[in-house]
């Protein structure tokens, strides 16, 4: 069931989405050359629980951070541990935060010091297949509009668009329906009105869109183990249109 939002859930969710738009900016200032994983898990934690928040991923389903850290070839739910960030790394930095019984979600991917040109245009890309999408979040169009963009977009440099993860609802739950996948899956999918919030979270790979699952049980790694990135904010449709509050 999608649960639409009031104007009163929106403005708790806008407090949600700056405590994560803020905790993602101070760990793009942190993530450099010499840091490890854990240390930014940390900081994260800290920084959610100092604005009042509590880290929306810290013991979900089992997960043992506050925040996820992607390196590389891992796609998404990276486990923050001993990997110190090298130059020509790109980290993807999860975070989810609730407040005031509402959550919100995002995601960037970083790059430390000097990447390849590849690397650089695949975060790209994914940060503006996120654009692509929200182009297609209004009322009257249907959620496939979303993932047929990011498709097009992605799959137009030959990226591969990974399947096994999809964006989602959010609110008082960090995960709500509907599904929000990248890709066309063959179903128009429901019907897009004011009132939804969606976590929209393009996932695109170098290579194939294949991926497979690390022994953790979490962390998702690309089955070529080339590079991947994410890009992910939570986007509301108001009376007054299109708002991105992690952003």
């Amino acid at each position: 069931m999608i649960y639409l939002k009031s104007p009163a859930d929106f403005e708790k969710m806008r407090v949600a989405g700056q405590v994560v738009r803020d905790t993602l900016l101070l760990m793009e200032e942190k993530c450099k050359e010499g840091v490890t994983t854990a240390e930014l898990d940390n900081i994260a934690r800290e920084f959610i629980v100092s604005r009042g928040a509590k880290p929306s991923f810290l013991h979900y389903n089992g997960f043992p951070y506050s925040i996820c850290a992607s390196v590389n070839e891992e796609v998404v739910h990276g486990f923050p541990g001993r990997y110190v960030l090298k130059e020509g790394d790109i980290v993807s930095i999860d975070v989810g935060a609730v407040i005031n019984g509402f959550h919100g979600d995002a995601a960037r991917t970083f790059a430390i010091g000097k990447v390849s040109a590849e690397k650089q245009q695949l975060i790209d890309v994914t940060r503006e297949c996120y654009f692509k999408g929200i182009a297609q979040f209004k009322e009257g169009n249907r959620l496939s509009d979303i993932g047929r963009a990011i498709q097009d977009y992605a799959e137009s440099f030959g990226y591969g668009v990974v399947r096994e993860m999809v964006g989602h609802g959010i609110g008082k739950q960090m995960h709500e329906d509907p599904e929000v996948p990248n890709y066309f899956t063959g179903r128009r999918g429901e019907r897009l009105q004011k009132g939804m919030a969606l976590a929209i979270e393009p996932m695109i790979n170098t290579g194939t869109h294949e991926v497979f699952l690390e022994d953790n049980g979490w962390t998702v790694v690309t089955a070529d183990k080339k590079p991947s990135a994410h890009y992910e904010n939570t986007t509301i449709l108001t009376e007054n249109g299109l708002e991105i509050l992690t952003l």
